[in-house]
């Protein structure tokens, strides 16, 4: 026999079998939705037990702390769990990256379940520790202008989440060890800034659950619907960017940059 048709046999050998495949691909699968679930049950757990504690304790986290708190936790999840699962964390950040082909559709109602189920859980532990505190942390809209700006107000804050996390996410030019610090900055300074009118969301499952669990309803098409709304357009406004910023310049102009 010959080396030729013994090295063929011996990759054929070691060469997987489709049901070891599937078998390594569904385990692939629920680390990722274990992680989705762990990161968004850290993100309400710690975001939503800050804004209901500092009430218990009279403001000593304060709104800034509560804000920090927000950032904090989300830069700590994504070093915990982006190499895994890719640190969503947000339903409509998924819909985003599906939307710009950075994320299989077939995946994306396993991640919105996941985020749901974490978010509600966390949510029931907080009632459990703390009890129904100012409604278990659930968003409300608080400004003059109602419901409607605060519609406004979280599509264009889950807008900018959405390019910066693009950004560092997709775009090889941006990607690198400072992601996380980089997006939970964005969280937390736009938690400080427009916190106090729309709650800040930015995420149907950080809104959906506490309002689910403290029988909150008032409003809720807000952050149902507006930070999906934000999110699409971020990602597809950046995939635009990046694909407009890495086209060839024409020949002339290449010849005007030399000059």
């Amino acid at each position: 026999m010959s080396h030729s048709t013994l090295v063929e046999q011996s990759n054929i050998q070691e060469r997987p079998t489709t049901q070891e495949v599937k078998r390594s691909d569904e385990a692939s699968l629920w680390a990722c939705v274990l992680a989705e679930g762990l990161g968004t049950f850290g993100l309400v757990f710690a975001g939503c037990g800050a804004i209901m504690i500092d009430a218990i304790s009279h403001g000593q986290i304060t709104h800034v702390g509560v804000g920090l708190v927000f950032g904090l936790i989300i830069t700590v999840m994504i070093y915990a769990f982006g190499h895994i699962s890719g640190a969503h964390f947000n339903p409509a950040v998924t819909l985003g990256f599906v939307l710009t082909s950075h994320f299989p559709v077939r995946r994306l109602w396993v991640y919105w379940g996941a985020q749901l189920i974490g978010a509600t859980l966390a949510s029931l532990c907080l009632r459990w520790l703390l009890g129904d505190v100012v409604h278990l942390g659930a968003t409300l809209p608080s400004g003059s202008g109602g419901a409607w700006q605060s519609f406004v107000l979280e599509v264009l804050l889950t807008f900018f989440l959405m390019v910066v996390i693009m950004a560092m996410s997709t775009d090889t030019r941006a990607v690198g060890q400072a992601a996380a610090l980089a997006i939970g900055a964005t969280v937390a300074l736009e938690a400080l800034f427009a916190g106090p009118i729309s709650g800040a969301s930015m995420n149907p499952a950080r809104s959906l659950a506490p309002a689910l669990v403290s029988f909150t309803w008032t409003a809720q098409w807000v952050y149902l619907s507006a930070p999906f709304l934000g999110a699409s357009a971020g990602a597809l406004v950046y995939r635009w960017m990046r694909e407009a910023g890495t086209l060839p310049l024409p020949a002339s102009a290449q010849e005007e940059h030399h000059d």
